[in-house]
């Protein structure tokens, strides 16, 4: 008999993973460690107590422990918005002419309408235990800003937000959540901070970028007593928290007696890809199955496919650790396209370790294409998709249409990352045909690549 798939598995609370898995303790290989910039050594964790909470910079640096409990602080807050859905896309399956099975997890249902939240709970817990009286960070999108602002807000926390210019104008709203939930959101680059008055004095018409913002985040952190700086993505503990979507997409599937064939996940600095894939690259890299697992990032700001894997600062101001990541240089100014928070210049450690080493491939895809897809899908499935998830569904239409062709039978898992109800403004200019597409030529991506630092006896 066959067994009936729900257009919608949720998992219960009591089924919901009460511990986060450490990729790292599994991995064949770590990373390189992240560099202290002040004396070009290897980072210890107390090197990262002026800039991040203590209990965050052990999360960061350790690459042993297996899994670590999750708060019941946290996982109180995390009853509130999950455990999310493991969709089945059988209109778009049907719509494709497939024989694919194409699942999706979908994040959005919370107020951030992303899977932000996660890390963010996480985060702001962190800091309330530790006493602080606030922190400071960035956001691209708004997705994470919107997150930490609930998740101060829930803590008692206040909050300095530096979103990139370009998003804070095409999204005027996020800001005016972040300001319901208590955040005190700022354009960057802002007059606010030494990195962010610098770049002004440079380029006054600077549209902004993730790394501009996180210097200035930072700046203020370390320059404010009782305030710490959290990261929305890249770092190592924030795959950590963001792999309960990859356990609980795992759980799911083994309800319905399923496993992916391929894996997809949207790629900007790694958050929500690196917790998607996290089970599924574990059962890799140990030889249990052998997934297909495809990073998807935007052609206008080509970390993987076109970046190089070197050492480099984490901000555009170069006062923060250099991680050995693929990046495109600190000093890249990527074009204002429409996934706010896939304009970010290098890629998590860990992924692009695996990256590196061929655990997992990488797709760039252009800006219309992508709108192509979203449009397809909100028709057929009824959710609006961010930009950035848009990423995801176009490759997985793409993989799709490839088993109409060779009749493959395979089984699709993509994460749908968040909505996108805040981003009209980009399905307006694709609406009335205004949406263009830029894919920088060797000559624009030069010169950031040639600016990477060389780091004496390690990066010459």
């Amino acid at each position: 008999m066959t067994k009936k798939i729900p257009h919608r598995l949720y998992l219960t609370e009591d089924q919901m993973p009460k511990q986060w898995y450490n990729l790292r303790a599994d991995m064949k290989e770590q990373h390189d460690p992240m560099i202290n910039p002040a004396t070009g050594k290897p980072a210890k964790a107390e090197d990262l107590y002026p800039v991040f909470c203590e209990e965050l910079a052990k999360q960061e640096l350790d690459n042993t422990t297996r899994y670590f409990d999750i708060p019941q602080e946290v996982l109180d807050i995390y009853k509130i918005y999950r455990p999310s859905p493991l969709c089945r896309a059988f209109n778009l399956e049907k719509a494709l002419d497939t024989p694919a099975k194409i699942y999706y997890k979908f994040e959005g249902n919370n107020t951030s309408g992303s899977h932000k939240l996660n890390s963010a709970v996480a985060q702001a817990y962190y800091a309330k235990q530790q006493g602080l009286k606030g922190v400071t960070t960035e956001t691209g999108a708004g997705q994470w800003g919107t997150a930490l602002s609930e998740a101060c807000s829930y803590f008692g926390l206040d909050l300095e937000v530096y979103m990139v210019k370009v998003s804070f104008t095409q999204k005027p709203f996020r800001k005016s959540i972040m300001e319901t939930f208590g955040g005190n959101v700022f354009a960057s680059p802002s007059d606010r901070t030494e990195a962010g008055r610098k770049i002004l004095a440079e380029d006054p018409d600077n549209s902004g970028s993730l790394g501009c913002a996180i210097s200035e985040a930072v700046e203020r952190a370390v320059t404010s007593d009782g305030y710490r700086y959290v990261l929305g993505s890249v770092l190592n503990q924030v795959l950590l928290h963001q792999s309960i979507i990859g356990l609980e997409a795992e759980q799911a599937m083994a309800v319905l007696d399923e496993y992916p064939d391929i894996v997809i996940g949207c790629a900007g600095g790694g958050s929500n890809l690196g917790g998607l894939i996290a089970p599924f690259m574990r059962d890799k890299i140990t030889g249990k199955k052998d997934p297909r697992i495809v990073a998807v990032e935007p052609a206008s700001c080509p970390s993987f496919t076109r970046g190089v894997y070197k050492y480099d600062f984490c901000d555009t101001g170069k006062i923060t650790p250099m991680a050995k990541m693929y990046t495109l240089g600190c000093t890249f100014k990527p074009s204002a396209n429409h996934a706010g928070g896939l304009r970010y210049h290098g890629m998590s450690p860990i992924l692009s370790k695996l990256y590196h080493d061929k655990y997992m491939e990488a797709v760039a895809v252009e800006q219309t294409k992508v709108f192509d897809a979203a449009v397809q899908f909100a028709k057929l499935e009824t959710i609006l998709p961010a930009p950035e998830s848009a990423h995801a569904i176009r490759c997985a239409i793409d993989e799709a249409v490839k088993c109409r062709e060779t009749g493959e039978e395979k089984t699709i898992l993509f994460g749908l990352t968040g909505t996108g109800y805040f981003d009209m403004t980009a399905y307006a200019a694709y609406n009335e045909g205004k949406m263009a597409d830029h894919i920088p030529t060797d000559e624009e991506l030069r010169p950031a690549i040639e600016a990477i630092p060389t780091i004496p006896g390690i990066q010459e």
